[in-house]
């Protein structure tokens, strides 16, 4: 089982990355990305002051302008957020640990929102899965850093019960991206998409990403897709 990549969108707090990266160091965590406009985040003076022994990840996070461009290579995506989206299942932090052991050694990544906001609706549409920790009623959202430890957590827990096994690649996030256009065009040219809703679109790829596909299987549905559309 890889250790998932931390992906941190829009982050405010400087003190934050401070404390995720201490987190990570404590349970052995070293792949993060942060997605910001900003390129003098990293740069903040004092973002030292609370990642205590853990400096180094501080200099191998990486910046990226996108949630695609963060999660390009990895063949699962998992959001993390405590709304409720309709028709979307979210396992627990300990849930998700057990689902991530049963993917061997594939690339996946668990990613956070903002402190103030959490994903937005389209964060949500690019995530294969969905994640919540649970919380008391009068305080239900946790801080950041918080979260990550939650998470961090309960990976370290499950790593350690699991011997890696050889398994087929499993179909990263471009690929799944490229199925997803594949499949719309497919819909479009046949008809089934009449109007802007979209709904039926992210229903009918649901299943796919669910199904953990392998990059033959994604290629082979893709060029089915593929055909399918220029025939219709």
């Amino acid at each position: 089982m890889k250790p998932p990549r931390l992906v941190l969108l829009r982050p405010r707090n400087a003190d934050n990355l401070g404390a995720v990266a201490r987190a990570m160091k404590n349970f052995g965590l070293t792949d993060w990305v942060v997605v910001s406009p900003n390129p003098q985040l990293l740069e903040v003076p004092g973002l030292n002051r609370l990642a205590v022994k853990a400096g180094e990840l501080l200099e191998s996070v990486r910046r990226v302008d996108t949630l695609e461009e963060a999660v390009a290579d990895c063949s699962w995506v998992v959001g993390t957020t405590m709304r409720l989206i309709d028709g979307r299942r979210r396992a627990t932090p300990r849930e998700l640990a057990d689902q991530a052991a049963t993917r061997n050694d594939e690339r996946w990544a668990l990613v956070f929102g903002d402190e103030r906001n959490g994903l937005t609706q389209d964060d949500v549409r690019q995530c294969h899965a969905l994640s919540f920790i649970p919380t008391a009623d009068e305080q239900p959202s946790l801080n950041l850093a918080q979260a990550v430890v939650v998470y961090a957590y309960e990976v370290h827990q499950a790593r350690r019960g699991v011997a890696p096994a050889p398994s087929p690649a499993l179909a990263d996030d471009a690929q799944l991206r490229g199925l997803r256009m594949s499949l719309e065009l497919a819909l479009d040219k046949s008809g089934f998409l009449k109007s802007s809703d979209r709904h039926a679109l992210e229903d009918a790829l649901r299943p796919l990403e669910r199904s953990a596909l392998t990059k033959k299987e994604a290629a082979l549905w893709n060029t089915l897709l593929r055909v399918f559309g220029k025939a219709s």
